[in-house]
């Protein structure tokens, strides 16, 4: 209890300088005291009223004459260093002076002996030293204490800096979030208007049981796609899921005309992939290949996993009509949503991907994207 309290009223007058030079004062001027009663008045066995009195009283005239050695230190502070240097030593060689002369004359006051005038020159070589003391404190306390001041600045620069760069982070983050949310949600109105349309179409040919089933699929997919964050990463298993939902209203759309060829592999199936990433490629292959070809086609997807990366290939049998990589790579055709997918896997991975579009042989296009391989257990961890 004790020493929190002694704790306490260290820190209320560490926060004080007025309170704190005044301690630092008495403490030094007192010791200064002790130093002198058993140095001096004890070793000579001057051991009563007079000479103890005078013992304490030239302290106090001590702390009398600091104040204008402090008024002259603060006064030439800011001045350069040799021109403080030689002030403070001149006022020290001055007040120090002018106390040996007037402890000096006190003693002869108080004790009679006017014989001491002898040894006023040893009684200013300590009156020097100790004001010498007095002087290397003081200085040694400022420089500490503008140290501890420019401490603070610097740790509280420091937490501003940590502050503004966290605040730059979350803002990178919303930024990067809100893109990945463009990116995704900028192909599904494509898939709603198409889906919307085939059921009014159902609907005006009198297959009320087939719309309504589409209306089912419709709302489980969209359910499933709220439901999954765009930045979300899951299993390709589950992915898989979500694209045979989609898959599923595409086959009430094209029946027999669109057939299905999924190779994954067992490694393949637990590796993370972004959420719906498959399902505008998939989607780009519906709208110009199965929609524009009577035939219908083949859309095929395989996955794998070699060499620490997770490898998807997704590919079609074509519209039958000649493909313009222009429009594969550029900003119309088939590249709208090819390009945001690219753009989405660029905000995730940075550059620590591949995303190929190249042209077959038969016709159509395969599309190849590797990826970091990534477990579930990994993420938990």
């Amino acid at each position: 209890m004790f020493e929190n309290f002694l704790q306490r009223k260290f820190n209320y007058i560490s926060k004080k300088p007025v309170y704190l030079f005044w301690v630092l004062q008495i403490s030094f001027w007192f010791f200064v005291s002790l130093v002198s009663l058993f140095s001096l008045t004890l070793w000579y066995g001057q051991v009563d009223v007079l000479h103890l009195s005078h013992t304490f009283l030239q302290s106090v005239i001590g702390i009398v004459f600091t104040l204008p050695l402090y008024w002259v230190f603060m006064r030439s502070w800011n001045t350069p260093i040799f021109s403080r240097i030689f002030i403070s030593i001149t006022s020290v060689l001055f007040i120090s002076f002018g106390w040996t002369v007037l402890r000096a004359k006190l003693y002869i006051i108080m004790t009679g002996i006017e014989t001491i005038w002898v040894d006023l020159g040893g009684w200013y070589f300590g009156s020097i030293f100790i004001y010498f003391c007095w002087a290397g404190f003081f200085h040694g306390i400022r420089y500490y204490r503008l140290l501890q001041f420019e401490h603070k600045i610097v740790l509280k620069k420091e937490a501003e800096a940590k502050n503004e760069q966290l605040k730059r982070l979350n803002a990178q983050s919303d930024a990067r979030d809100a893109k990945i949310k463009m990116l995704r949600y900028q192909l599904n109105p494509h898939f709603l208007c198409n889906s919307l349309n085939a059921i009014n179409s159902l609907i005006e040919s009198e297959l009320s049981e087939k719309a309504q089933r589409m209306t089912v699929q419709l709302s489980k997919f969209l359910r499933y796609s709220l439901d999954n964050n765009p930045d979300t990463k899951l299993a390709l298993e589950f992915e898989i899921k979500a694209l045979n939902l989609y898959l599923e209203i595409e086959k009430t759309r094209f029946g027999e005309r669109l057939q299905l060829d999924f190779k994954i592999s067992e490694a393949a199936k637990s590796a993370l992939i972004p959420s719906l990433l498959l399902q505008p490629i998939i989607e780009n292959s519906m709208k110009h290949v199965i929609a524009q070809n009577e035939e219908g086609g083949t859309i095929s997807l395989s996955a794998d996993v070699i060499d620490n990366m997770l490898i998807l290939e997704l590919s079609d049998t074509g519209s039958g009509k000649r493909v313009d990589r222009n429009k594969i790579k550029g900003k119309t055709g088939r590249g709208i949503g090819l390009r945001n997918i690219d753009e989405r896997l660029k905000v995730l991975y940075s550059d620590n991907y591949d995303f190929n579009i190249n042209v077959r042989p038969a016709g159509g296009l395969i599309t190849t994207i590797k990826l970091p391989v990534e477990y579930i257990e990994e993420t938990d961890k």
